[in-house]
């Protein structure tokens, strides 16, 4: 099973507002770079879709380790916020929950938290990414 390493981030002008996305796949020395952006979302929505794409990405199952300074989506994973969700009820983004879940059931995925804005360089390679994808609106 090929193993991958995903940087993600997200970013939000204004929350809600304009938002970007970015995530750096790494196999051996193979590289690439994803981003995209949304005129009206949450900065929330952005770190999910970041990883949603990634995972997206992968065109098979894969062991993949998911670096994120996103606590939202690391400790759902860590506590398993998401199994008390699908029984009770999803309270905000369900739409991306629910992508993001069917595509981390697919893989062997691993969520490590990295400080956000801290001296890790694809971290901050991302979010560099993310803010650059942000919409900018048309005065």
């Amino acid at each position: 099973m090929k193993e991958i390493i995903i940087y993600t981030d997200g970013a939000c002008s204004y929350n809600p507002g304009p938002g970007g996305w970015a995530a750096i796949l790494i196999y051996g020395e193979h590289y690439k770079e994803l981003s995209g952006g949304e005129k009206n979302t949450t900065n929330n929505r952005m770190e999910l879709t970041a990883v949603i794409e990634a995972l997206r990405a992968l065109k098979e199952p894969c062991r993949v380790k998911v670096h994120s300074d996103s606590a939202y989506i690391v400790n759902c994973f860590h506590q398993k916020w998401f199994e008390k969700w699908e029984r009770t009820g999803f309270k905000k983004n369900e739409d991306l929950w629910r992508e993001l879940l069917k595509l981390v059931r697919l893989h062997e995925v691993e969520f490590i938290k990295v400080k956000g804005h801290s001296n890790v360089d694809l971290n901050n390679r991302c979010d560099e990414l993310a803010r650059a994808a942000v919409p900018k609106s048309k005065s």
